[in-house]
C-alpha cells in the first residue's frame, strides 16, 4: 500500500512538471487557452506519449516546407470525399470579403454542402475595382473548377455590386441560384429599423454611452468593477446588430450601472462634471434603463 501512495505521488508529480512545461510554452509563445481543446494537439499529445523519451521537435524548415506539404496533401484526400458529396447532392459556393489589418482587401471562396464548408480560394483584391464584372469573373472561374453541375447556388450579401455580378451569372448560368445572405439581409433590416424615430434616439444614447465608459480607464475601470469583469457589448461602425446587442448588453447591467454613476467614485472622478459624462449620468437614469 506505501508503494503504490510513493508511485502515486510519484506519478502526480511528473504530471504536473509535464504540465507546468506545457503552460510555459503556451504562456510564452502567446498562443490562446482554447488551443488546449484542439483535437490535433490532443492527437500529438498522444503519439508523444507512445514515442516516449528522446523525440526531437520539427525544425521550422520542416514545418514550413514539408510538413505543411504533406498537411496540404492529407487535406486534399480530405476534400476527395467531399467533393463525391457535392457530385451527388450539390453544394453552395459562398463568398465574403474584408479589410484585414494590414488593410488589404481579401475575397474569399468556400464550398458548403452536407459534409461542411471547405475553403475554396482566396485572393488579394486591394489594387482591384470590386465591380459586378469582377466578382462575377471570380465566382465563374471557381464554379468552373468545381464543376457547374455540381453547384446549386451562390450565397453573397446583397451590395450593389454583388446584385450586378448575379445577373450576370444568371445570363450565363440560368440553373445555378443566387442568394443573398441571410445574416446579411437581417442586419440590413436591423439598420432600417435603428434609423426609425422610436429607436435611433435610444440606440444613439447606447453608444454614447458605451464610447464614453470606454474612452477613460477611471470609467472602465468603475464599470468592470460594479459589474464583476463583465464587458459591454460595443456597436460595431459596420454591422448594425451589434446596436441592439449594446442595447441588451445595458439592459443587463442596467442595475451595476446605475450603482457605478450613484456611487461616491462617480462623484469624485474627474469625468463627472464633463458635458458627456453628465450626459451619460442622464442616459443610465433614463427610461432607457427603466426597460423590463
Amino acid at each position: 500500500m506505501r508503494q503504490q501512495n510513493i508511485n502515486d505521488a510519484v506519478s502526480k508529480d511528473k504530471t504536473h512538471k509535464v504540465q507546468q512545461y506545457c503552460a510555459r510554452w503556451i504562456y510564452q509563445s502567446g498562443i490562446p487557452f482554447n488551443a488546449i481543446d484542439n483535437g490535433a494537439f490532443k492527437m500529438f499529445c498522444e503519439a508523444l506519449g507512445q514515442f516516449g523519451p528522446g523525440w526531437i521537435p520539427p525544425t521550422q524548415y520542416q514545418l514550413r516546407e514539408p510538413l505543411l506539404k504533406e498537411e496540404e496533401e492529407r487535406t486534399r484526400e480530405l476534400l476527395k470525399s467531399q467533393e463525391a458529396e457535392w457530385d451527388r447532392y450539390g453544394c453552395s459556393i459562398m463568398t465574403d470579403g474584408w479589410t484585414d489589418r494590414k488593410k488589404r482587401s481579401i475575397m474569399n471562396l468556400c464550398v458548403n454542402s452536407r459534409g461542411g464548408t471547405f475553403f475554396l480560394s482566396s485572393k488579394d483584391a486591394s489594387t482591384e475595382s470590386h465591380t459586378g464584372l469582377y466578382i462575377f469573373e471570380y465566382i465563374d472561374r471557381c464554379i468552373g473548377e468545381v464543376g457547374a453541375h455540381k453547384v446549386v447556388q451562390v450565397v453573397t450579401d446583397n451590395a450593389l455590386n454583388n446584385v450586378a455580378a448575379s445577373k450576370m451569372l444568371k445570363e450565363k448560368r440560368p440553373n445555378i441560384f443566387w442568394t443573398g445572405s441571410a445574416a446579411h439581409t437581417i442586419d440590413l433590416m436591423l439598420e432600417a429599423i435603428s434609423k426609425l424615430p422610436k429607436f435611433a434616439k435610444i440606440i444613439d444614447q447606447a453608444k454614447a454611452l458605451t464610447i464614453f465608459i470606454y474612452a477613460h480607464h477611471k470609467t472602465l475601470a468603475m464599470m468592470r468593477s460594479h459589474t464583476k469583469k463583465r464587458d459591454i457589448v460595443r456597436p460595431g461602425v459596420t454591422r448594425f446588430a451589434t446596436s441592439f446587442l449594446t442595447l441588451q448588453s445595458l439592459l443587463e447591467k442596467k442595475i451595476q450601472l446605475k450603482a457605478m454613476f450613484n456611487s461616491e467614485e462617480w462623484d469624485a472622478c474627474e469625468h463627472s462634471q464633463s458635458k458627456k459624462g453628465k450626459d451619460s449620468f442622464l442616459t443610465v437614469m433614463s427610461s432607457l434603463f427603466g426597460m423590463a
